[in-house]
């Protein structure tokens, strides 16, 4: 009987020691961009020990039962960052392009509808993003968990829970009959004072947020809104940055006229969204303050080519284009910092990459792009610690491409292979996947 109960008990001490066994992957990569560095590293060997970048160097040796990744072929690169997401409202079969489609469909239907769209964001190679906003408020929060929990593929998210707005405001649900009771979800952040700014910021931090979101301006996708426009006074933009930054929240602030940008730069956010009339004056504060400009370029084309942009937006964007382009390459110029960012799925979740071409036409070159979508993106959401570069010690979000991105930056509107917390979502038939 002693001697079965030893066993028994070596039998436990294995089991409960044998989850400690490490899962390891070695990726040999032809091509690596060092997002660090600004430089571009040859026949690398990525060492990855339970989701986490364990090396990364030109000759490692490769542990015994190792799962071999073989992309000598390739280009490898951190898993990009879109730090201007609208994961959580998806695209309805019948959206027609006004936001007000929304109200024909129950919060969960709108939620489920984000599924195929999470994953496209993932196979298009974004690993991680932020989510500034939905209709439906605390969509996003759910979506984030569930993709955190493993139940469905999409990436990484951190989110604002609603938007912050006065009332009628931009990113408000405008536009319907004034007798029209809105369901609670699509007036939570309605704010009309610093004291009711606070309160919301409250009750998003209470919901589990990770970011602020506050519209300083008009928008162009509000029916009845003026993007020159002023919309939360002064006060109101610093309530709701010092009640963020007492919950340890940063800011992103919605905002394309001169003056709605400077406000907000003024109050201290730490982002400026579209950034669409920058002046020199809103430059220079940016500049001093450190604040990061998320421009989201490739929006505009997108408005004027859909089928069915309603009219008023098409004549908020007309003629803004070149304005909000000319802007972007005066920041680019001064040293602003730069975060990749999309607005996505103002342009399809799938065509998010084509945002890097915007912004190498408009005087990034193709490394500062890279680098905006990935160690520009970790440092503005706080998370350079995670992901952001290929780098011992980060999460393994890696992705690759055929070509040079650091030459064709559109090379990264193909990704081909998509790994994050070390697992392969996605990879070409041609690649050999070996055990060494």
């Amino acid at each position: 009987m002693l001697s079965t109960l030893r066993s028994l008990g070596a039998l436990a001490l294995l089991l409960v020691a044998s989850p400690l066994v490490a899962q390891v992957t070695a990726i040999k990569a032809g091509r690596l961009v060092d997002t660090e560095h600004g430089t571009v590293a040859t026949n690398q060997i990525v060492i990855i020990r339970d989701g986490k970048i364990d090396a990364v160097g030109p000759s490692l040796a490769i542990p015994a039962g190792a799962k071999v990744i073989d992309l000598s072929g390739m280009t490898v690169l951190p898993g990009l960052i879109d730090s201007h997401t609208h994961e959580a409202d998806g695209v309805l079969p019948d959206f027609n392009g006004d936001p007000r489609s929304v109200l024909f469909h129950t919060s969960s239907e709108v939620v489920l509808a984000a599924i195929p769209s999470v994953k496209s964001t993932l196979m298009a190679g974004f690993t991680t993003v932020r989510d500034l906003g939905t209709y439906r408020a605390l969509n996003d929060v759910a979506l984030r968990d569930a993709i955190a929990r493993g139940v469905i593929p999409g990436p990484r998210m951190y989110v604002a829970g609603a938007y912050i707005t006065i009332t009628g405001g931009a990113g408000a649900m405008t536009g319907v009959s004034p007798d029209v009771q809105l369901p609670w979800d699509m007036r939570f952040g309605e704010a009309n004072s610093p004291e009711e700014v606070r309160q919301k910021v409250r009750l998003l931090v209470a919901q589990g947020v990770n970011v602020i979101k506050v519209l300083s301006s008009g928008a162009v996708l509000t029916h009845g809104s003026n993007t020159k426009s002023q919309e939360f006074t002064p006060e109101e933009l610093t309530a709701a940055v010092q009640e963020a930054h007492s919950f340890g929240l940063k800011v992103a602030a919605h905002a394309h006229s001169a003056e709605g940008i400077k406000n907000a730069v003024r109050a201290g956010v730490a982002s400026i969204e579209h950034g669409t009339y920058l002046d020199d004056e809103g430059i220079r504060l940016m500049k001093e303050h450190g604040t990061f400009l998320s421009a989201t370029l490739d929006v505009h084309d997108c408005i004027t080519s859909a089928p069915n942009t309603p009219a008023d937006f098409l004549e908020h964007n007309r003629g803004i284009a070149d304005i909000h382009y000319s802007g972007f390459k005066k920041a680019v110029q001064a040293g602003v910092k730069i975060a990749f960012s999309t607005d996505v799925p103002v342009c399809p979740y799938a065509n998010a990459g084509k945002e890097f071409a915007y912004m190498v036409k408009n005087g990034m070159t193709p490394m500062q792009a890279i680098q905006a979508a990935t160690m520009g993106g970790a440092e503005l959401i706080g998370v350079l610690d995670k992901v952001g570069s290929i780098s011992k010690g980060k999460l393994a979000d890696i992705i690759a491409v055929s070509g040079d991105p650091t030459k064709d930056v559109t090379q990264l509107e193909r990704v081909l292979f998509v790994m994050k917390d070390g697992k392969v979502f996605k990879t070409p038939d041609a690649v050999p996947t070996t055990t060494n």
